[in-house]
């Protein structure tokens, strides 16, 4: 069964018992790691339990593919439903789970923890057509949901955020639920105590850290700079980020000069159309804003975001390397900056 909207959400707070396995997966790995503690929680209350919470890999699958079935049957010492967790898991387990879900035993619940899959994943597939299983996707928080994430977490200090700190934190955050709730702890003890976020303490404690290479890889994109925004590229890769996180960072930059070309076709000044976006322009950026400005005008930056969006609709339906897509349109973008 697959899960999507508001019956996630539902899900996690009241797994259905008939659910004998669940699957989340997807790009936002600090979301999907929340997730399945969530399901955890949901049965056993303590998830460091040994005798109730058992974890396998991949590895130990491979070796003995019987070993999931077997832990779901088995009972816990001293009572009680148990847990059974599978990291890391991908296509190469699916005929494990499959043999599991064919004749379930025991009344344990199985997560099963998965990175990116794609629609043509057999894992993926599995879960989306079981009568007895769950599929969650997880993809990085924007909109509503982002500024949702942010509020609670802040309320969690006692902080409120003024309108244009909140701009700011929507535009830098996102792209992984992990890193975003540990940006905005950092936030809280840099405010040390209850108050009123501004801009100023947004820009202090986060402008340099979660977003920092996801805004070089925007700018250097938007400056023609294929070369710097492949190199950008790599080390956000190898550092775990997600492809997709990468794509709508970049998208979200070139909204917004596309928004300032719009102001400016309007009549109004470059400095004027900068000045108009919430949140601003960080100082130090607003130099290389302005001269992409110039070297893009409107048409140009709608033709790059809706090859962003087809680069993002790719990663999530075509079952093709995310990395791969994504680097073929940053680079496509680049070099179109490079030849005006």
């Amino acid at each position: 069964m697959k899960l999507t909207g508001s019956r996630i959400e539902a899900f996690l707070k009241a797994p259905d018992p008939a659910m004998r396995a669940v699957l989340v997966f997807g790009p936002d790995l600090g979301l999907v790691r929340e997730r399945v503690q969530r399901l955890i929680r949901s049965v056993v209350p303590d998830t460091s339990d040994p005798f109730r919470v058992a974890e396998l890999t991949p590895a130990a699958l491979k070796d003995i593919p019987s070993r999931l079935a077997d832990e779901a049957a088995a009972m816990a010492l001293g009572g009680g439903r148990r847990v059974v967790v599978l990291r890391d898991a991908g296509d190469g387990q699916s005929g494990a789970v499959s043999s599991f879900l064919a004749r379930p035993m025991g009344d344990a619940l199985v997560v099963i923890e998965g990175g990116e899959l794609g629609p043509r994943s057999s894992l993926r597939k599995l879960f989306e057509g079981a009568d007895n299983a769950a599929a969650l996707a997880c993809y990085g928080d924007e909109g509503g949901s982002l500024a949702g994430v942010i509020q609670e977490e802040l309320k969690s200090a006692g902080l409120m955020a003024e309108p244009d700190a909140m701009a700011y934190l929507t535009e830098h955050l996102g792209g992984d639920r992990r890193l975003t709730r540990a940006e905005l702890g950092k936030l809280a003890l840099y405010m040390g105590g209850p108050g009123r976020v501004h801009l100023e303490d947004a820009v202090a404690c986060v402008g340099d850290t979660a977003a920092l290479g996801l805004d070089d890889l925007a700018l250097s994109t938007a400056d023609g700079d294929h070369a710097g925004a492949q190199r950008v590229l790599d080390r956000l890769l190898r550092e775990g980020s997600q492809p997709v996180g990468m794509l709508r960072s970049v998208a979200r930059h070139f909204q917004r000069l596309h928004l300032a070309a719009g102001l400016m076709a309007q009549g109004k000044s470059t400095d004027q159309a900068m000045a108009a976006l919430k949140p601003p322009v960080i100082f130090k950026a607003a130099d290389r804003f302005k001269r992409q400005l110039s070297r893009w005008p409107a048409d140009r930056l709608g033709k790059a975001l809706d090859l962003l969006t087809e680069a993002e609709v790719d990663c999530k339906t075509t079952g093709m390397p995310a990395a791969e897509i994504a680097s073929r349109a940053l680079m496509m973008i680049a070099r179109a900056a490079a030849r005006r």
